[in-house]
């Protein structure tokens, strides 16, 4: 998938609930995950989302998903499951993220899948998470990808990423620029601090200039509210929480707060 061929508009989040093996898991099986995971994603297609991520999100304390701490195999082989069931079912784009930052693990679900991109964390440049170290292996996981032809998963990279710190200080300009002129990266994503987090506008601006007319996303805190306002700097946007019954996280998709939210977005960004 090309940055020409990125979807526009609202991404809705499928989060897995903890699997089997998980810290958080209490009971039920890989069926009871897949079967809350697409009745979610049911709920997103309906309520007219452009796209759909999956993400691992309920297998907290999550990896590093670097070299040597990979996301467990029946993670990604779940997240491949899912993803192939959403392909073929929705006829959206659909996206895989491997948290915290398996890279690797979720361009090979994509491609396997025929998902259309991946999102990662650290792309370029070395964070302080609370996974610790997390050091970007965009070097590495660009060869994958192209191993992977015909097939080939856009990467949408977030740039100055939520719950971690850069190492060194870094601008939005400077992240941005890393990202996808070193980086090579399809997309960027912009966030707030924390899951649910509002993106700081002036922050949301200054990637969208840096950008100039390659593809910038909003990573987290979408609203209504706001919706109008960050659609003039984003071309889409990956809304999870607020989607969800009463804005709870780990609560059901709800359909009417994706209907209203999707109204609120639109398209995005207009293009010139």
């Amino acid at each position: 998938m090309s940055p020409m061929d990125l979807p526009r508009g609202v991404l809705g989040v499928v989060h897995l609930p903890a699997l089997p093996g998980d810290p958080a898991h209490v009971n039920g099986s890989f069926r009871d995950v897949e079967r809350f995971a697409m009745a979610d994603a049911e709920a997103l297609a309906k309520g007219g989302v452009r796209g759909i991520v999956l993400e691992n999100f309920g297998s907290a304390p999550f990896p590093k998903g670097t070299a040597g701490a990979r996301v467990p195999a029946h993670h990604a082989a779940t997240l491949a499951i899912l993803a192939r069931a959403c392909v073929e079912r929705f006829g959206l784009a659909v996206g895989v993220n491997c948290l915290r930052n398996d890279v690797l693990s979720a361009l090979g679900v994509a491609a396997s899948a025929g998902a259309g991109f991946v999102r990662v964390n650290v792309h370029t440049g070395a964070y302080i998470t609370d996974q610790g170290l997390i050091e970007g292996e965009a070097d590495v996981s660009l060869r994958y990808r192209a191993s992977l032809a015909p097939a080939r998963p856009a990467i949408a990279a977030d740039v100055l990423v939520k719950h971690a710190s850069p190492l060194a200080p870094l601008t939005m300009t400077q992240a941005v620029h890393e990202a996808l002129d070193r980086g090579l990266a399809d997309a960027v994503i912009v966030t707030g601090q924390a899951t649910g987090s509002e993106v700081n506008e002036d922050e949301l601006a200054e990637a969208r200039e840096a950008a100039d007319d390659r593809p910038v996303w909003l990573g987290s805190g979408l609203t209504p509210e706001h919706a109008e306002v960050f659609a003039r700097y984003a071309d889409a946007a990956i809304v999870g929480t607020w989607l969800k019954r009463g804005g709870q996280v780990h609560a059901p998709v709800d359909e009417a707060r994706v209907a209203e939210i999707v109204a609120a977005f639109g398209e995005g960004r207009p293009r010139e």
